[in-house]
């Protein structure tokens, strides 16, 4: 029988991180439209709110039921405003492991909004689930992605070469695929100890190889 994450809300201190909603169509597609986020991801560019809607109601669903991952949205508690994704995907319910990305949208940037998102998704993780292991991959330039990587705890495990494809602006205002390595980053139950304290004002955002 598969196994799947439940329906949940994490709240932090500044953040809830809840199930996405057709409600947050609009936002979403406009954080998708980041420049970063085309260069960082495979988001398809320009995102559109058809295709924001499809992955609310359409995708997000059904890895949750599959058992594949959980996306959640990162609000603001205050404002309720979206200000970023977090994803689980590639879930093995037998070795309780499952990779993390994020994204955070341009204007949140810089508020450490990304290392509270990820850090409380994996305590949620490793207490309530009883996962043992998240892994996480980041491309080579990804300074961003890699600071909160370091500032939730996680050991950089080794390099995947030319295993991840990034995207350039060419001077024609078209996108370029431009092929890089991935680092690969693991983070352990023990790993956690101290990681509050090393919680900056870094925001950042993980490489989606799947997303649609």
């Amino acid at each position: 029988m598969t196994s799947t994450f439940p329906t949940i809300s994490i709240s932090t201190e500044r953040l809830v991180l809840r199930p996405l909603d057709e409600d947050d169509v609009p936002a979403l597609a406009e954080m998708m439209n980041d420049e970063q986020v085309g260069a960082w991801t495979d988001v398809p560019q320009p995102y559109t709110e058809r295709g924001a809607r499809r992955w609310i109601t359409e995708y997000a669903p059904a890895e949750r039921i599959a058992g594949r991952g959980l996306d959640l949205a990162v609000t603001e508690f205050l404002t309720q405003r979206l200000v970023g994704i977090v994803q689980l995907a590639k879930t093995n319910w037998h070795i309780r492991s499952t990779e993390m990305s994020y994204i955070i949208a341009p204007w949140a940037r810089g508020e450490g909004y990304a290392s509270e998102a990820a850090l409380a998704t994996a305590q949620w993780l490793f207490g309530d689930q009883k996962f043992e292991r998240i892994e996480l991959r980041t491309a080579a330039d990804n300074t961003a992605a890699q600071q909160v990587a370091q500032k939730i705890g996680c050991i950089s495990e080794g390099v995947l070469r030319n295993a991840c494809i990034v995207h350039h602006r060419t001077e024609d205002g078209t996108w370029t695929d431009v092929r890089t390595d991935y680092i690969v980053w693991s983070l352990l139950p023990e790993d956690l100890e101290g990681a509050d304290e090393q919680l900056g004002d870094t925001g950042g955002f993980g490489s989606y190889s799947d997303w649609n």
